[in-house]
């Protein structure tokens, strides 16, 4: 790959998990961006304990040479009015403005059940009606109008436990947006996850590719979820995601429909594990070699 085109960034979420906030209390924010640094990443997310001044987390950031890339965002189009959800978009577009991000990475979260751990994650995921679908999709368009007007691109992460998970969802999601708006963040973990091939979905998807999540699934993990019928945050700590190269996702193939198709952007590994299991540094280090190893960055 083009190491002047492609650039390389750790999430945090394998120091500190968001959504359960127990998996790695003990890792600090400091402790976390200076192993990124050190295993050999550029770029990095957002975590819930980086610090929300942009001129303090830019200095902590920049003694590492690490500049934030993305963040997540949760949108609520298909349940909130729009002008609530557009004030909350323009709020964190401000911030990524200021740490000079050029992605915002929304996922719609209206009845997603993935951060619900007493719903099974297969049987209890989001489903819109045609109404909701329009509104989903209407004002993401609005909303990557504005990121664009600001100089930034809107990347739509599909997402498990939500109404884009599928294929066949994010096909009509992107069908039905604006191609000059609206692009999407590419997630190899979550296609695997919702049972399709990671591979396919990248070949199908590519033109309207603006961001990238590398995350690896362990199929051994994700046999015994779905015997059991987990719910996706059970699911986490059982260990069904990891780096790349540790698990069955066939990243070389991955790294060469990008390559192919001059994909320009970040690659973010982004592998929520249990960190009393999962050393993040040991294995943002795993990741950053096998990488370099396939990719020549």
């Amino acid at each position: 790959m083009n190491k002047d085109y492609v650039k390389l960034a750790m999430a945090p979420i394998g120091w500190t998990n968001d959504d359960m906030p127990d998996l790695g209390a003990e890792n600090t924010f400091e402790q976390c961006v200076s192993e990124m640094a050190l295993a050999g990443y550029t770029g990095s997310e957002v975590g819930n304990k980086y610090p929300k001044d942009p001129s303090v987390l830019k200095k902590y950031l920049d003694i590492r040479d690490i500049q934030i890339c993305n963040q997540w965002f949760s949108s609520f189009l298909a349940s909130q009015p729009f002008e609530q959800v557009e004030k909350d978009f323009r709020s964190q577009l401000s911030f990524l403005k200021a740490m000079g991000a050029d992605v915002i990475g929304p996922s719609e979260q209206t009845r997603s059940c993935q951060g619900q751990l007493e719903v099974p994650i297969f049987s209890g995921k989001a489903t819109f009606n045609s109404d909701e679908f329009r509104r989903l999709t209407d004002g993401m368009n609005k909303l990557g109008n504005i990121a664009r007007e600001e100089g930034m691109k809107l990347a739509f992460h599909h997402h498990m436990g939500t109404a884009v998970q599928t294929m066949e969802e994010t096909e009509r999601f992107l069908n039905d947006t604006d191609p000059d708006k609206v692009y999407l963040l590419f997630d190899s973990g979550h296609f695997s996850f919702s049972g399709e091939d990671p591979v396919k979905a990248l070949e199908k998807f590519i033109s309207r590719v603006g961001h990238v999540h590398l995350k690896d699934m362990r199929d051994d993990v994700y046999a015994e979820v779905q015997k059991k019928n987990s719910s996706f945050l059970d699911a986490v700590r059982d260990g069904v995601f990891t780096v790349p190269g540790d698990g069955n996702v066939d990243f070389p193939s991955i790294f060469k429909i990008l390559e192919d198709n001059n994909y320009k952007g970040w690659m973010v590994v982004e592998a929520e594990q249990d960190p009393a299991k999962a050393n993040p540094f040991a294995y943002a280090k795993m990741a950053r070699g096998y990488i370099r190893k396939h990719t020549g960055i």
